[in-house]
């Protein structure tokens, strides 16, 4: 278990845990909470101090701090080595790189827009 502190405005950007499935509890302060299901249903939640939410394992989720306040979560996992990972890095920022052509084609997006997100989740040397 552990606790996440989200500031005004604050992202825990779009991710999966492969190997494990994911609860928060709210301690403070409110977030939208969502995941995608595999059928590309979105599931989402304003969660407020005191509730609950599960995150099944592999499921693409994230949680944003919409409000003007501070808000604080308690989470976690039924593993121990549950795995994660954000799906811009694991997608621009791969080393090798994925090919620009799949990102142009998966994204419906032109080589200069691939090129300017590689740019932003490049790794650091």
């Amino acid at each position: 278990m552990a606790r996440i502190d989200y500031a005004p405005g604050d992202l825990n950007p779009p991710h999966t845990n492969p190997r494990g499935t994911e609860m928060i509890f709210e301690l403070e302060g409110e977030l939208d909470v969502e995941f995608k299901t595999t059928t590309n249903v979105l599931i989402s939640k304003h969660s407020m101090k005191g509730e609950n939410f599960v995150f099944p394992r592999c499921f693409v989720h994230f949680q944003k701090n919409n409000d003007k306040v501070p808000a604080a979560v308690v989470f976690g996992f039924n593993s121990q080595l549950l795995g994660t990972q954000v799906i811009a890095i694991t997608l621009f920022g791969a080393m090798p790189p994925v090919p620009d052509n799949v990102l142009t084609k998966a994204f419906q997006i032109d080589v200069i827009e691939v090129e300017k997100f590689k740019s932003k989740f490049a790794p650091k040397k």
